[in-house]
């Protein structure tokens, strides 16, 4: 039998962050037992259907990792294709959707297995047995499919990250990714898991709010390793909520001002746990490289915040991350949620003056508005049953629910177009400031023409007859949407609004 593993990671919306870390994961432990793995990542290989096809021909197994969303679609067409290639090999999925709903997943014709949660040791186990020609029954945590049915073996014990390999970066290619995107960029995550409990959060679903981290020391060993030996100029941390413990935050910081090797570092964050360090310890984060943080805010209404279950956020807060990571020179990105179920016209309101003033008085903050979107397994979703949201009947149904859609039976019609009209004002509002800010003579023409008359709309909530809108599409391009993780752009243009 081959020993021999393909692993294929579905495109992806928006520009690439470099080598996909799932699959660097699986191959580590993977190339420890002596298998040859072959990684394909569509987001950088237009050709991936030709070259899992090719790639497959010696194979014992082909996996992929995929999330809830435009992935299905793509991971879909590519399992179809191989099962028509060669129908006996085994088809494996994995990743957040695929765990969250391994028995819808495996309905599937063209899925036969799916590795649930932590699959580093689960997917060596079972290239072991297959090139052996043996049984999968005692392989704990996957759900796999049987001649009298699907079967469910039982959970993987989650194992702690710092016994795990490290992921086999020597199988990145960088070059490929910096061509893509101008950046050479290093994907890394030092942790899994976020403490808190907010409903439409699939992170405590998936992790069960367990922190799992990697030591300080690890991080600043192996992140500099890396930057040296890649020529990396910024590193993206996964992690969910990379400061949920504060000493071991500063300690990586600081080993990173330490260590002398100089590059850029981002991740995402909760105000509170921000808002936990003193200023001297925030300007030690920019000190040693962060230039941006993303943070969950979602809302500024507190009726809104309880009804989401996000009891540590607070509004105080929010103004006071903005504070710090402005005298530390850090960028932040505030994710907006839009349309939560039991927000009302008013609470919409109550965020965008509240955010629009967090804005006038700190200009490092921008702003990424997303509807509400249903993912698989959050606790929420009994009530969104009540209310007439359609849950997806199968895994295909699942590649339409994608950040940015929009699901919610009560924000359709005018409720929806007014929606758009209050947030492209907000938005257009928090450009022009920011422009301005970097270009003084816009003072003098596009603010001086729009600043006054946007401040009265937000604060009448009065949206007829848009001529700044009308204005502003002449002039500028409007930030839509950002990545929590970098700040960048994922959109612009008036349409792509919600």
């Amino acid at each position: 039998m081959s020993n021999k593993v393909v692993l294929f990671f579905p495109p992806y919306a928006g520009p690439p962050l470099g080598p996909p870390l799932s699959l660097l994961s699986l191959a580590s432990p993977l190339i420890e037992e002596g298998f040859r793995v072959s990684i394909v990542d569509g987001s950088v290989e237009p050709e991936y259907k030709r070259i899992v096809a090719r790639e497959i021909k010696d194979a014992a197994c082909l996996g992929i990792s995929l999330l809830t969303g435009q992935m299905i679609r793509s991971a879909a067409e590519v399992a179809r294709l191989v099962r028509k290639l060669r129908p006996a090999l085994p088809i494996i999925f994995g990743g957040w959707h695929p765990s969250l709903l391994p028995a819808q997943t495996l309905n599937e014709h063209f899925v036969d297995i799916v590795v649930r949660a932590q699959g580093e040791r689960t997917i060596v186990e079972i290239a072991r047995l297959l090139s052996e020609g043996k049984p999968l029954d005692s392989v704990r945590g996957i759900s796999l499919k049987r001649a009298d049915g699907a079967h469910h073996n039982p959970d993987r014990p989650i194992e702690n990250v710092n016994d795990l390999p490290t992921p086999a970066f020597d199988l990145g290619n960088f070059d490929a990714y910096e061509k893509g995107t101008g950046v050479r960029k290093l994907p890394y995550a030092s942790s899994v898991g976020c403490p808190y409990a907010c409903n439409y959060c699939t992170d405590q679903v998936f992790y069960k709010r367990r922190f799992n981290a990697y030591s300080a020391g690890r991080v600043v060993q192996e992140v500099t390793e890396l930057v040296s030996r890649y020529r990396i100029s910024e590193v993206a941390f996964l992690d969910s909520n990379f400061p949920v413990n504060i000493k071991r935050a500063v300690e990586i910081a600081r080993g990173f001002l330490e260590s002398k090797v100089r590059f850029r570092w981002t991740f995402q964050a909760s105000t509170d746990l921000l808002c936990r360090m003193s200023d001297d310890e925030v300007r030690l984060l920019g000190e040693s490289g962060v230039t941006h943080m993303g943070f969950g805010t979602e809302s500024a209404s507190q009726e809104v915040l309880a009804l989401m279950n996000k009891k540590h956020q607070r509004i105080d807060e929010m103004y006071e991350t903005a504070r710090k990571s402005e005298q530390a020179g850090i960028r932040v990105t505030f994710n907006l949620i839009l349309g939560y179920p039991g927000e009302t016209e008013t609470d919409r309101l109550v965020t965008f003056r509240i955010m629009s003033d967090i804005a006038r008085k700190y200009s490092n903050v921008s702003f990424s508005p997303n509807i509400f979107t249903p993912y698989p397994g959050i606790p929420i979703w009994p009530e969104l049953r009540l209310k007439g949201v359609h849950e997806p009947q199968s895994l295909e149904e699942w590649a339409d629910v994608d950040l940015g859609s929009n699901h919610l039976p009560w924000l359709q019609g005018e409720e929806l177009h007014r929606l758009k009209r209050m947030l492209e004002y907000f938005l257009l509002n928090n450009q022009i400031r920011r422009t301005a800010a970097k270009v003084p003579w816009v003072r003098g023409g596009i603010r001086k023409a729009l600043g006054a008359p946007l401040r009265w709309r937000l604060q009448k909530n009065h949206y007829g007859f848009p001529w700044e809108l009308w204005l502003a599409r002449a002039s500028e391009r409007l930030v839509t949407r950002r990545s929590l993780l970098t700040g960048q752009s994922l959109g612009h243009g008036m349409q792509e609004v919600c």
